[in-house]
């Protein structure tokens, strides 16, 4: 019997690069796989209906959805139009490292098990991390900037101007998870004391690499710190005027993990009266960023378009994540990074 299977894909995570995975994890089941291609990056993901990160639209959705047992996807929506129109759905993959583009309490009533890829891109967005970080602390973006315009600023090597080793620095990292532990075990061989704040992270796991500390002290003793949290309640907003004030003067901010955990109202204020020195921003409060957005002229802000997840081998990492979940159902093994369990039963 021969399944049917949606591969929607992007100009990212081409179509081509999920059926090749799932054809592999499929063994010898018989398949027939369906390709489309929605439009991300070259159009930005936003919110399709009630869910927050998507890319192309339910209508589209539904068509490519109809006679499909399984779809592979990145960005493609699942909402609760698209599950009352596609009852023959029943496995649900998203590249993506959390469901976001899933509504998963309807996937749940109809009976649809989501899967995502959880860590397909850590190594990609700490290595990014680290390139911001080491770019902000030594003052690359202004001095790139100079250059390109025909200015040589040899007042750089001023005393007030020099950055920051990080041999010898403390560095705080808010945030322990697969992307802020792999940050971690570079800093630390660099030579740095390497701080972390994150209620939930196993002491034992950070042994010989970092030391847990409250956020107040972290924010008190560090002069470059790393953002690395994941967006709750609990932590939106949680990086403001006052964490910022608390910072030794001169410091670095860098996130690479979202927007809404930092006031960037509040960070400008900081980049132009001079309590922190540089900035490396890979995400931001509105996307793409506004033409007259103050980040875009703050002294010492290194800025990259939402890309620290981006490299080849996520591409690769994350169809093959989602293409072994199809390979585990084919077979009626369990699932393993299951979003919403209590649909299979």
């Amino acid at each position: 019997m021969t399944t049917t299977v949606l591969a929607a894909g992007n100009h990212f995570i081409r179509p081509g690069l999920f059926t090749e995975a799932v054809r592999a994890a499929a063994g010898d089941t018989p398949l027939d796989v369906r390709e489309i291609r929605f439009d991300w990056p070259h159009t930005p993901f936003g919110p399709v209906a009630e869910v927050s990160e998507a890319s192309g639209s339910e209508d589209q959705m539904i068509e490519a959805l109809r006679g499909v047992e399984i779809c592979v996807t990145e960005h493609g929506p699942l909402t609760e139009r698209v599950l009352a129109a596609s009852p023959g759905l029943k496995l649900f993959c998203t590249s993506r490292g959390g469901p976001v583009n899933a509504n998963l309490e309807a996937a749940t009533r109809h009976g649809v098990p989501v899967c995502y890829a959880p860590g397909r891109n850590a190594t990609a967005t700490a290595e990014h991390t680290l390139t911001l970080l080491l770019a902000a602390a030594r003052g690359v973006g202004d001095t790139h900037a100079d250059l390109r315009r025909g200015t040589w600023r040899g007042d750089y090597y001023d005393y007030d101007h020099c950055g920051i080793e990080i041999d010898g620095a403390t560095v705080g990292l808010i945030g322990f998870g697969a992307i802020g532990s792999r940050v971690a075990r570079v800093l630390a061989a660099m030579g740095a004391e390497v701080l972390v704040h994150d209620p939930y992270v196993a002491p034992e796991s950070l042994a010989g690499i970092a030391r847990p500390v409250p956020l107040d002290e972290l924010l008190t003793r560090s002069r470059i710190v790393s953002l690395h949290a994941r967006v709750t309640e609990e932590t939106t907003g949680m990086i403001g005027r006052a964490q910022i004030a608390a910072m030794p003067r001169g410091s670095v901010l860098v996130n690479c993990a979202r927007g809404a955990l930092l006031d960037y109202d509040a960070l400008c204020d900081a980049l132009e009266s001079g309590q922190l020195a540089g900035a490396g921003l890979d995400v931001f409060p509105e996307e793409p960023l506004p033409a007259a957005s103050r980040l875009l002229s703050a002294p010492g802000a290194v800025l990259t378009p939402h890309i620290a997840g981006g490299s080849r081998q996520v591409a690769h990492k994350a169809a093959a994540l989602v293409a072994d979940e199809v390979g585990r159902y084919l077979r009626g093994e369990p699932l393993v990074h299951c979003a919403n369990p209590d649909a299979l039963r």
